[in-house]
């Protein structure tokens, strides 16, 4: 058999791959002016609790790091700018057999790829809700929980997680599916997960930005090689959400063991050049990344007064 030349058709190209999104935040930040690099959450071992029962006799629960509408904090709608101002700072808890207004408004998503019109793709309640009634899953907590997208991560691990463990186990939750957006989002959720594990809730993290989560080491990870903002499947795509939750709720079944990953065989497009875009620094010039600048420090000014307000 001859051997495959490397220019020979067939194969894909070398740069269709998972976005490394820490380098390339870490890289965007640092083209910006902010020379002290982010350090990432890491972990070489994951715990796990295995499913103490059956997925059809279970209690799940969602934890996201989306945030409630409030039309009183500016514009958080479709294709809205980053907005700070409608950002939380603390757990806060929603009931899950009323509809949602969820948004992400306040993270960074990929903004250029997505519109964020269909909250379905980051927050799976209404799938959820379908698995219940036709028994797949045993039931919807009666509560979804909202993690503060923070950076600190003492202050999620100490914090935030512990806030979100005694809510699970008053309200009897068995497993948990966690959805975060942007990529400290995925650090924020990850962290969560291993707490929550540690503690007897098994778990399922469905994201986009894979290198975040398997650094931060999760027991089980369903990976969407998808746009930020888009964990729990495509928008205006009923039947990609269901399949995504479906595939999550597999992995939290079959998982073999922690750190398990399994990739959705989706793809957003035939195209892959939107991965070349998020945080890309070398495609910006000068002006932009000095205009970059400036947004993000009046971002960090409102954040700032949010949490002493918070605080």
């Amino acid at each position: 058999m001859a051997a495959l030349s490397d220019d020979q058709p067939g194969f894909a190209p070398d740069d269709d791959v998972p976005i490394g999104y820490m380098m390339r935040t870490r890289e965007y930040y640092a083209a910006i002016g902010y020379t002290t690099p982010y350090r990432w959450a890491h972990y070489t071992s994951a715990p796990f609790q295995p499913l103490q029962k059956p997925l059809d006799q279970s209690r799940v629960a969602i934890v996201t790091t989306a945030a409630p509408f409030d039309p009183a904090k500016g514009d958080q709608g479709p294709g809205a700018k980053y907005n700070g101002g409608a950002k939380f700072y603390t757990v806060y808890d929603g009931d899950t057999a009323k509809q949602q207004d969820l948004r992400i408004s306040h993270i960074a998503y990929d903004r250029v790829h997505t519109s964020a019109e269909d909250s379905g793709t980051w927050f799976p309640l209404a799938q959820l809700r379908r698995l219940a009634e036709t028994g797949r899953i045993g039931s919807v907590a009666p509560r979804f929980f909202g993690a503060p997208t923070n950076r600190s991560h003492r202050v999620t691990i100490e914090t935030d997680a512990p806030k979100i463990l005694r809510r699970c186990r008053a309200d009897g939750v068995e497993a948990a599916v966690l959805v975060p957006s942007c990529p400290v989002c995925h650090q924020t959720v990850s962290l969560v997960a291993r707490h929550l594990e540690e503690n007897g809730v098994s778990t399922v993290v469905m994201g986009c930005a894979k290198d975040i989560v398997e650094h931060a080491a999760v027991p089980r990870f369903l990976f969407s090689d998808f746009p930020l903002g888009n964990s729990a499947g495509k928008p205006h795509d009923v039947a990609s959400q269901a399949f995504t939750l479906e595939l999550a709720l597999r992995v939290l079944e079959q998982a073999p063991g922690p750190q398990t990953t399994v990739q959705s065989p989706l793809r957003w497009s035939d195209d892959h050049s939107w991965k070349r875009d998020y945080s890309n620094a070398d495609a910006l010039g000068t002006e932009e990344l000095a205009r970059l600048r400036r947004e993000f420090d009046a971002q960090k000014e409102i954040a700032k007064g949010l949490r002493e307000r918070v605080a």
